[in-house]
């Protein structure tokens, strides 16, 4: 653990009663602008948003983490296994989170950032909560039915697991799609609670409701002043090339009639845009993108 967030805690799952480990980072001054829920990747945990969660701070938000299901401190004796509840516990969980932290600050508007896995819930978490949130953000996403079919396409002799991502980058840890930044993959790869083999059943877990997220008629029950933000790096594997799949995503709300829907695609970037060598300008896009929706259009 190379972070330290400034509290810890935990809440229920009502998915299966298990115990959500959470973080908080409250330095936002006296009068904060708003909240902000970061739901995190596959094989990673919350605590390695400490940098972007007191950025966030800096600039007024509150921002709260937690640990999903078979994650971090949450599944830190059985990683990558979701448990009882599944992929869709994992999903309930982030609605859960939601919830309780629009229940803790009535007063401000509530955001969710989920990166990869974490957005890929997130995508989900709106479909069926769209009113819970003033914002969403959806970092190293994808439009997840195309990537599976990608992903079917492959060789079979092509690797398994996170490192399949990997070809056609350098091959230093097997890790080099996260980010461009060295020093920030080779954390990753320290990390204990990152990078660790899932149990064979968790990634095809992850494409479950992929045809429901593609359907337009389910789109069509978010609600239409929903603002989004898609960011994701031009080299992201899981983006397709050039951020393709994440332009398709976004093509898809649109039509479903969402009005604000917002594509940035960084040239250059890999998946995880938050430890990149450009994050400043990327966390300086995302916060100045949230503050300019802090005038409550949800809840």
């Amino acid at each position: 653990m190379t972070t330290t967030p400034i509290s810890e805690s935990s809440f229920i799952s009502a998915a299966d009663g298990i115990p959500i480990a959470t973080y908080a980072w409250s330095d936002a001054g006296d009068a904060p602008i708003g909240v902000v829920q970061i739901s995190h990747g596959l094989a990673e945990h919350g605590a390695r948003y400490d940098r972007l969660a007191r950025d966030l701070n800096g600039a007024g938000f509150l921002a709260f983490a937690s640990d999903h299901r078979g994650h971090g401190r949450t599944g830190q004796d059985h990683l990558g296994d979701f448990g009882q509840g599944g992929w869709d516990g994992l999903i309930s969980d982030v609605a859960q989170y939601g919830a309780l932290l629009s229940t803790e600050h009535p007063d401000l508007p509530l955001f969710l950032i989920g990166h990869s896995m974490g957005s890929f819930a997130a995508q989900s978490v709106i479909v069926d909560h769209s009113g819970q949130y003033d914002g969403v953000v959806l970092s190293g996403s994808t439009a997840l039915d195309a990537l599976a079919g990608a992903m079917d396409d492959a060789p079979p002799d092509a690797p398994a697991g996170l490192e399949a991502f990997n070809a056609g980058f350098e091959h230093r840890t097997g890790y080099e799609w996260l980010s461009r930044d060295e020093a920030e993959v080779d954390a990753y790869v320290a990390d204990p609670w990152c990078g660790f083999d899932t149990p064979p059943e968790t990634i095809p877990m992850l494409f479950g409701q992929a045809g429901r997220l593609a359907d337009p008629e389910v789109l069509a029950g978010i609600r239409a002043d929903l603002p989004l933000l898609l960011a994701a790096g031009s080299d992201d594997p899981l983006g397709g090339g050039g951020g393709q799949l994440v332009e398709l995503l976004g093509q898809r709300y649109r039509a479903a009639g969402i009005a604000d829907v917002t594509v940035r695609i960084y040239p250059g970037a890999r998946h995880e845009i938050f430890n990149e060598t450009n994050r400043a300008e990327i966390t300086g896009d995302v916060i100045g993108w949230l503050t300019g929706r802090t005038g409550r259009t949800g809840r």
